[in-house]
């Protein structure tokens, strides 16, 4: 089996889940062509995404001519054909609101990916997300090149669902495939009930033997950490917000955000103006390792998100043996219970501060004990091998 994995902007830092499915099928021997439309512009600090980066081909470093001549070239061996891809950009361009230029290019696009997957001899296509990625594996579908599934993450594709011509995508898949309940919940949404049968869980996974000897939850203050980009979703500020709230009754709580983003300068202002800069630690962007490092120095994870599809740092943070703080939201009920960690409304700053400052009430041993139930959880439900084989399966079966 040769599978086309066809990506939107590839690597970036946040996409760990991508580079360990494409590795697990690479382990079952399947072999992965990686087709991104671009390469990500800023700096990768994990070696592992470098690795990625040379094994990408990038579509559109091929050039506008290159492009259309590919298209032309299909235009010229199955006119009809072509014509019938080019009305499906159009369906979509007007589920976006007409910006016609786009999906054109998203068309030409498409024609480079249906030669590069006939002449690498490409059984299937996955895309990832339901982005512009899903659209380009559609066309590339229409114009002649192998059939498709993609897996949706959310939260975006569930904020705009219409303008992605998202019923249109799945209703012309293979299959499509959420990455969790709540995700499927959603796409259910979106497809006609003929389709819910095509409709498929692959939850992202973790590979276990990178957190084979968890380290000990150490005696002392309470170590939160959360990671993730600094963007609107992911609530940043609503935990600095917490942290103000506990500053004068939980002094000693420390605070370990990981990333970066848009937002960070707000972030950077607000830690300031509530005095909070020598409980409050800034980061960047780390490599694997050196999360994996702040994950084990931390007592607890902390992600106050507002929109979320289900978080791979969740993931990480519990095969770490680290209880979590979480929100109600999106599939994170369905990982964090309440044997493994906390969950408050999003967007309340206060519960957030009266969860964080329950876990630094607790022992030690009640959170180790907590860590380890959702070691457990994790383990049985996100190992990466499995979760990519099943999707194999999807594949072989369709």
């Amino acid at each position: 089996m040769k599978i086309a994995y066809v990506l939107n902007t590839y690597p970036q830092p946040s996409q760990s889940f991508i580079r360990r499915e494409i590795h697990a099928h690479e382990r079952a021997g399947v072999s992965v062509v990686r087709l991104a439309m671009r390469p990500f512009d800023g700096p990768l600090a994990d070696p592992l995404n470098a690795h990625e980066r040379e094994a990408t081909e990038y579509v559109l470093k091929r050039g506008g001519m290159r492009l259309l001549a590919a298209l032309a070239g299909r235009a010229l061996r199955a006119p009809g054909r072509t014509a019938r891809a080019a009305g499906l950009a159009l369906r979509m361009a007007s589920a976006a609101r007409g910006n016609i230029a786009r999906h054109l290019v998203y068309l030409a696009e498409a024609a480079h990916v249906a030669d590069r997957c006939a002449a690498e001899g490409v059984d299937h296509i996955h895309a990832h997300f339901a982005t512009n990625s899903a659209a380009v594996a559609l066309l590339a579908h229409a114009l002649g090149g192998p059939a498709y599934s993609f897996t949706t993450h959310g939260p975006e594709e569930f904020d705009a669902p219409a303008s992605l011509a998202l019923p249109l995508k799945i209703a012309r898949a293979r299959f499509a495939v959420a990455v969790s309940a709540f995700g499927r919940a959603q796409l259910y949404r979106w497809a006609p009930f003929a389709a819910w049968n095509r409709i498929e869980t692959v939850h992202c996974g973790i590979e276990p033997w990178r957190f084979a000897d968890p380290a000990a939850l150490q005696a002392g203050p309470l170590r939160a950490v959360n990671i993730g980009r600094f963007c609107e979703q992911k609530g940043q500020m609503i935990l600095v917000r917490a942290m103000a709230a506990l500053k004068d009754s939980h002094p000693d709580i420390h605070l370990t955000l990981v990333g970066d983003g848009p937002m960070r300068p707000d972030l950077e202002k607000a830690i300031e103006a509530h005095g909070l800069e020598d409980r409050i630690a800034l980061t960047g962007w780390l490599d694997e390792g050196r999360v994996n490092g702040e994950l084990a120095a931390a007592h607890v994870l902390v992600m106050p998100s507002f929109a979320e599809g289900l978080p791979m740092v969740i993931m990480e943070a519990m095969a770490a043996g680290r209880p979590v703080i979480s929100t109600f939201i999106a599939g994170i009920p369905e990982l964090v219970t309440p044997d493994t960690g906390l969950l408050v409304a999003a967007g309340d700053a206060d519960a957030l501060a009266g969860a964080m400052a329950k876990m630094a009430s607790l022992p030690v041993s009640r959170l180790a004990a907590m860590g380890q139930a959702g070691r457990d959880r994790v383990l049985a439900r996100h190992d990466i091998d499995e979760q990519a084989a099943r999707l194999r399966a999807l594949i072989a079966g369709g």
